[in-house]
């Protein structure tokens, strides 16, 4: 027997997979008698046992059956009809419109690809408490037990989060009204399928976020946009009719920075109350204000229970966690639980035991106190820095909250931009345009400045690096 084998795997997997592609390809006939092990482990220079396993395994597939003093036999199989490989083919109204969408910046590059100094929007403050999470995961294991978990969050977690969100947010929340759910963007996607039918409208901010407004187009949604200015979204210049949902950023406006000012967030309310919209407010990074206690939600002002409040762990603790939490209106709370237990049946417990223990001790409050206090360090580095450069032609957007702002140019044209940025990157500094998150392109070019990953050293060399950028203009 001419066997083939293609080196991938165990040698008795490589050869019980040579006979069956010689069976389906009816190079082997059925009821044909397969050479005795020990002929075909001389054959192939292997160990009679390795053999015997293959055999073992055929006859465990149905590919082969073995009889006493008959041998190992093939039996009658049908091969699959030979057909051209698929190419394209049909796929559904959702893969159309994902094959539509613009590219999507990259959140982030492979570390060896990046420069030293990468004001990257979306790194962390690399908390020391990551390593006491480590060791809390082994004992939260024992409290989550090995069941399924609950679709909408365990208990304990979703009553520490409850607590929080009434102390730091002003949420009048029920720990039922509480939905854990693996980050914001699997939030979106939950309301969105609770909300939305194809076609039907939805605003977002300009400039916005684009992995909810791509996850928005995906969905089949009327995507529309409103602008925003110093007091955050445009509530005038939104539609008066037909508008299903609203996705807003008011605590920090992304990528803006701007902080939706209390005016423009009653605003809003009363135009959601009017035009019978949903809200769903993303509070992506709303713990780290400069003032010691964050504003009050978008949620806490609402007497008619239409905000969908959203947040999560990734910019607090850290993005692998994939934890976030919905607090959920009541006249579409259930629907939002089963949506969720229809598309994963729950977060992994273990990791929701652990943060809730984390919170419930107290150790999540004080490392946000600690972290709001070195992110303010470095906001304070950075910002002084750049203002310092000011009038070489720079203007600084609002940067009171949040781990990132932006920097407009007043005389670098966009058709420079590109060289400026490369230039950045062969010193060593990352730099990244703000205009892809744009709708409808700005006036000026920008740049998207996170801070939060790097130290305040290291943020004042990124500034003297970016100075000597704008010298060789």
């Amino acid at each position: 027997m001419q066997l083939k084998l293609d080196k991938n795997g165990t040698r008795y997997h490589q050869i019980a997979r040579a006979i069956r592609q010689a069976v389906l390809d009816g190079h082997i006939a059925a009821e044909s008698r397969l050479p005795s092990a020990s002929a075909l482990a001389a054959e192939l220079a292997v160990s009679r046992p390795c053999v015997q396993r293959a055999y073992r395994r055929l006859c465990a597939e149905g590919f082969a059956v073995s009889r006493p003093r008959s041998g190992t036999r093939v039996t009658k199989v049908t091969p699959p009809l030979k057909i051209s490989k698929a190419r394209s083919g049909h796929t559904s109204r959702y893969a159309a419109r994902l094959q539509s969408l613009p590219l999507i910046t990259p959140v982030a590059a492979p570390a060896s690809a990046r420069p030293a100094l990468d004001l990257l929007y979306g790194e962390p403050l690399v908390p020391e408490t990551f390593h006491s999470w480590r060791r809390s995961l082994s004992a939260a294991a024992l409290r989550a037990g090995t069941a399924y978990p609950q679709a909408e969050g365990f208990l304990p977690l979703r009553r520490a989060l409850a607590y929080h969100l009434s102390r730091r947010r002003g949420l009048n929340c029920d720990p039922s009204d509480i939905l854990v759910v693996g980050g914001t963007q699997q939030a979106l996607t939950l309301v969105a399928r609770v909300l939305l039918d194809s076609g039907d409208r939805v605003v977002v901010e300009d400039p916005g976020y684009q992995l909810a407004i791509h996850g928005l187009l995906a969905h089949g949604a009327a995507v529309t946009s409103c602008r925003i200015d110093h007091e955050g979204l445009i509530v005038a210049e939104l539609p008066r009719a037909r508008i299903r949902l609203a996705y807003v950023t008011p605590a920090h406006q992304f990528p803006s920075g701007v902080v939706m000012t209390l005016a423009r967030r009653l605003q809003l309310l009363h135009w959601a109350g009017q035009t019978g919209s949903w809200i769903l407010e993303d509070a992506y990074d709303t713990e780290f204000h400069s003032s010691d206690k964050p504003l009050a939600a978008l949620r806490s002002l609402d007497l008619s229970d239409r905000v969908i409040y959203a947040g999560s762990f990734s910019k607090t603790l850290f993005p692998s966690l994939r934890l976030g939490y919905i607090v959920c209106p009541k006249a579409i709370r259930d629907k939002l639980f089963k949506a969720k237990l229809l598309d994963d049946l729950g977060s992994a417990t273990t990791e929701q035991a652990a943060l809730g223990a984390f919170i419930n001790s107290g150790r999540y409050e004080r490392h946000l106190r600690k972290s709001l206090k070195e992110i303010a360090g470095r906001r304070r580095a950075i910002v002084k820095g750049l203002q310092g450069l000011e009038g070489r032609h720079i203007e600084i957007g609002p940067h009171q909250a949040g781990m990132h702002f932006v920097i407009g140019f007043l005389r670098l044209g966009f058709d420079r931009l590109d060289a400026f940025i490369e230039r950045a990157k062969s010193l060593g500094l990352g730099l990244h345009p703000v205009h892809p998150y744009y709708r409808f392109p700005p006036s000026r070019p920008g740049l998207l400045i996170g801070y939060a990953g790097l130290t305040v050293g290291q943020l004042r060399t990124a500034v003297e690096l970016f100075a000597r950028c704008l010298d060789s203009e």
